[in-house]
């Protein structure tokens, strides 16, 4: 639908009043996905109501893409597009990709988009996030289940890129975080264990059953927490690196297997 000027600058100061930082570019995306003034009026009740905008309008806009998303399943972060750049480096053309604790399944689906021809599976031990993720990867490949407790036998050692959002959130800090995400996702998406490293140390653990020789694995971290994991990457058997943006506050380790 289309607002008038005055309409949609009234719309602008009401999102600015309610807190939201970037309320023109929220604005736009709301006129954008409302049917009509009655659907419109409803989004933006729910917004200024402190829902996260990605589960008002639908979708988040991540690497090009808009993704799908569900209450409840982890909101693809922009910094998580570093991690996804320096997959596609490492991933040959019609490579094979494994994205665990996928969440919407955001990272699979922008390293799909890249190399349509990739085989990319999916897993995610919440069933809200793999019916998601379902709706933006091919849904046979989206998976349910325990990190690799999920995955097919014939997947072993053919996996040329790992990618892993894992919980890294310390368990003490959930508290702390902005409500649009302590609120509104799942524990089970940030809960990351006492000091935030459980799951990527079960991640880095069992990445060389599943790689083919020399394969990457790639974990998205802190800064803070970047040396933990990547002694954890070194612990399983890889040779770790520390990768970093500052622009989008984007830490990775990338793990790489034996040839």
């Amino acid at each position: 639908m289309t607002l008038s000027p005055a309409a949609l600058a009234a719309l602008v100061v009401r999102l600015r009043t309610a807190g939201c930082v970037f309320a023109e570019d929220e604005a736009r995306l709301l006129v954008e996905a409302a049917a009509d003034a009655a659907a419109l009026e409803g989004m933006v009740t729910a917004r200024v109501a402190g829902t996260p905008l990605e589960l008002v309008v639908g979708f988040a806009e991540f690497c090009g893409l808009r993704v799908a998303v569900a209450p409840g399943v982890f909101v693809p972060r922009q910094r998580s597009a570093f991690l996804v750049s320096r997959a596609r480096a490492l991933l040959p053309p019609g490579g094979v990709v494994l994205d665990l604790c996928c969440g919407t399944g955001a990272l699979g689906a922008a390293l799909l988009a890249g190399d349509p021809a990739a085989e990319v599976w999916a897993a995610d031990v919440d069933p809200a996030a793999v019916a998601c993720a379902r709706r933006n990867l091919p849904p046979e490949r989206v998976l349910e289940g325990d990190l690799y407790d999920a995955l097919p036998g014939g997947l072993r050692g053919r996996v040329d890129v790992l990618v892993a959002n894992a919980p890294y959130v310390p368990t003490g800090a959930i508290a702390l975080m902005p409500p649009e995400a302590r609120d509104h996702e799942h524990r089970v998406a940030l809960d990351g264990g006492p000091d935030g490293t459980d799951l990527q140390a079960r991640v880095a653990a069992g990445a060389t059953d599943w790689l083919r020789p020399g394969g990457a694995l790639l974990i998205e971290t802190s800064d803070r927490q970047a040396p933990a994991t990547a002694a954890l990457v070194t612990r399983a058997g890889l040779v770790a690196e520390v990768a970093a943006d500052d622009e989008v506050g984007g830490t990775c380790v990338i793990g790489r297997a034996p040839r």
